[in-house]
């Protein structure tokens, strides 16, 4: 999975309007970490690396490892292969936060937006994603147990009127903004700077790693609430953080690159037909094949329509709608037998 993600980095970096060889990349990268290879890369073809490609396919694949692992833990959580960060409103809260800072962060808050820079958005969404989180957990929380069918109904429930409040800022929105929210709301990478990297990346790891130590523990969750407490892990907190893991890569995604649907599901269950159910494997799997996904899509994105560009949101739901259909099938045949 590690030699896919690489080799997909590669390719992506010389796909787009303006094709670049893999050798010529694999030179360029190589003279960037100091080893002399070949003949000088032309100035105009290393602009376009340094400065545009390299840091979008960079954030494609911290999107793609955010929302595949934040998937692979809602399932897991959830034991369900049909969950996603969506299902408890995570995405709603987190897109509604975004929302609400496209349009009012440079009214409201003029000092606060200036202060954070880049990283308004993205600590919004994070924000708007944990609040919606947290409020799920507690109305599914009764007596220090929580209900499961409760979180999802709650999340439901929740993610309709984040929906609705996005709705209302669509209208109230000027024409600049409306056209942001727009292409925002669609799924797209082609804002993705050096800035916005160093940005998302230390809270996409912080949350991998928080939902990749936890994966004796789901394991163990795998075979029933009770029986992970007789095993001794601690469910309670287990869900708290996995919700917290969950939304701080989810809404990193979704304030980085806007509503690309499907990987979350999707990367996951890749990992369990190549590797089996252990979450030791499908954790960290869920990451490196949701990186691969994204950063093709991406790249497709790109090429498909060249020079102009598709949104990625569109790609991966147009990938993603049939795979879900086929997963859906697949449990109904489950069932009958």
């Amino acid at each position: 999975m590690a030699a896919m993600l690489l080799a997909s980095l590669v390719i992506a970096c010389g796909v787009g309007a303006y094709p670049i060889a893999p050798s010529t990349i694999v030179r360029m990268l190589l003279q960037g970490v100091g080893f002399t290879a070949g003949q000088p890369i032309p100035a105009e073809q290393q602009s376009v690396i340094w400065s545009i490609r390299l840091p979008r396919v960079i954030l494609g694949a911290l999107i793609g490892a955010a929302l595949g692992v934040s998937g692979a833990g809602m399932q897991a959580l959830f034991r369900n292969p049909l969950a996603d960060p969506s299902l408890t409103g995570m995405s709603g809260g987190a897109a509604l936060a975004a929302t609400s800072v496209i349009v009012l962060g440079a009214s409201v808050a003029p000092g606060l937006a200036h202060l954070l820079g880049a990283a308004t958005l993205p600590l919004a969404a994070f924000a708007g994603g944990f609040a919606v989180s947290m409020v799920v957990f507690r109305l599914a929380t009764r007596a220090g147990h929580t209900s499961i069918a409760m979180l999802l109904l709650a999340g439901i429930a929740l993610n309709a009127l984040a929906e609705a409040a996005i709705g209302l800022f669509t209208i109230v929105a000027s024409d600049t903004q409306l056209r942001t929210l727009t292409f925002w709301r669609l799924g797209s990478a082609a804002g993705a700077t050096w800035q916005a990297v160093t940005v998302a990346a230390p809270a996409i790891i912080l949350a991998s790693v928080i939902l990749i130590s936890r994966a004796r523990a789901y394991d163990a969750l795998a075979l029933g609430e009770a029986e992970a407490r007789q095993l001794g892990v601690p469910v309670e907190q287990l869900k708290l953080l996995t919700l917290a893991g969950c939304a701080l890569a989810a809404g990193t995604a979704v304030a980085m690159s806007g509503m690309v649907l499907f990987v979350g599901l999707i990367a996951p269950h890749l990992v369990r037909l190549a590797c089996g159910p252990g979450h030791r494997v499908v954790m960290p799997g869920a990451m490196l094949i949701g990186a691969v996904l994204v950063v093709g899509a991406d790249a497709a994105a790109r090429s498909v329509a060249a020079p102009a560009e598709l949104p990625l949101g569109i790609l991966t739901a147009l990938f993603g709608v049939p795979f879900f259909i086929a997963l859906l099938l697949r449990q109904r045949e489950a069932r009958s037998l």
